[in-house]
């Protein structure tokens, strides 16, 4: 696959505001590295800025293990150490800071914390990428996609099989089964773009464009790889593609640096950190 140009070639004169901002909103006293790994994963990928936003107890912790061109927004918390409702406004007034928010890695189920997200998805008008415990608070309350739809922003979700098949109400067996025909169902349905992950990744979005993905490995079946995935998605909207662009051509690279690693550390012994370090030069070759 060929990157796009605006991708791989920036102008002199260029500033890190030019290539997007990121939000992500991840993290929990279990799952403190989800937001660790995405966030790496946008850096690598272009993005000129990515701000991890993370309750506040973890973040001497976080700040201790992420990127250091990551930057942190400490936010309010429940008492088991989940993103509380209560982050709320400081969220909307950094909101304006942004171009990109990606929503759930290790966020955990909380009540609070499905109320934020969902709160969030429905009010705030800019690109979403939607993954993880975002989805489950989605699944959970379906009518808030009808919002979605509504807006002008791009979104995008990124499903695995299961997480798919609690959004629409299908088995797992047949979902398996029809994977094209239901992401791209549910994609026009919602007026989105479906990431639907596993082996032969499907893309689809409501203008009823699909690519099949056929890079990556089952090596990349281990903990964080979804995260890194959303990573990617991220920095490649906040750099200005559109969003089953951005989403094809993430899945692409994603896929392909999981292959570079894999033949370097094995199927057996990847992991995700391995996939972020071959990111550089999963790009060079598709430039």
């Amino acid at each position: 696959m060929q990157l796009p140009t605006q991708l791989l070639r920036r102008k002199p004169d260029t500033h890190k505001g030019d290539f997007g901002h990121i939000l992500i909103l991840a993290g929990s006293v279990r799952f403190s590295g989800a937001g660790v790994l995405a966030s790496h994963a946008a850096m690598r990928s272009g993005a000129g800025l990515v701000t991890l936003g993370v309750p506040k107890g973890l973040n001497s912790s976080i700040v201790k293990i992420k990127p250091r061109e990551v930057m942190t927004l400490p936010l309010d918390q429940t008492s088991r150490g989940n993103l509380s409702l209560s982050a709320y406004s400081k969220i909307k007034e950094f909101y304006n800071n942004i171009d990109v928010a990606v929503l759930g890695p290790g966020l955990d189920q909380e009540y609070s914390t499905q109320r934020l997200i969902i709160k969030l998805i429905s009010e705030m008008n800019k690109a979403l990428v939607i993954d993880a415990d975002a989805l489950n608070a989605l699944a959970k309350h379906k009518d808030y996609l009808i919002k979605i739809k509504g807006k002008t922003r791009p979104a995008i979700i990124t499903p695995h099989p299961g997480e798919m098949s609690r959004l629409t109400g299908v088995g797992i067996k047949i979902l398996q089964k029809e994977r094209k025909r239901i992401a791209s169902k549910f994609a026009r349905d919602f007026g989105l773009t479906v990431v639907l992950k596993g082996n032969d990744t499907v893309v689809a979005d409501s203008r009823g464009r699909m690519y099949i993905n056929k890079t990556g490995n089952p090596g990349m079946a281990t903990a964080g790889s979804g995260d890194v995935l959303s990573g990617i998605i991220a920095a490649f909207l906040g750099q200005g593609l559109e969003a089953f662009i951005a989403a094809k051509c993430a899945v692409y690279i994603h896929g392909l640096a999981g292959d570079l690693a894999a033949k370097e550390k094995t199927q057996l012994g990847l992991i995700a950190s391995d996939i972020i370090d071959k990111i550089p030069q999963a790009i060079k070759m598709c430039s």
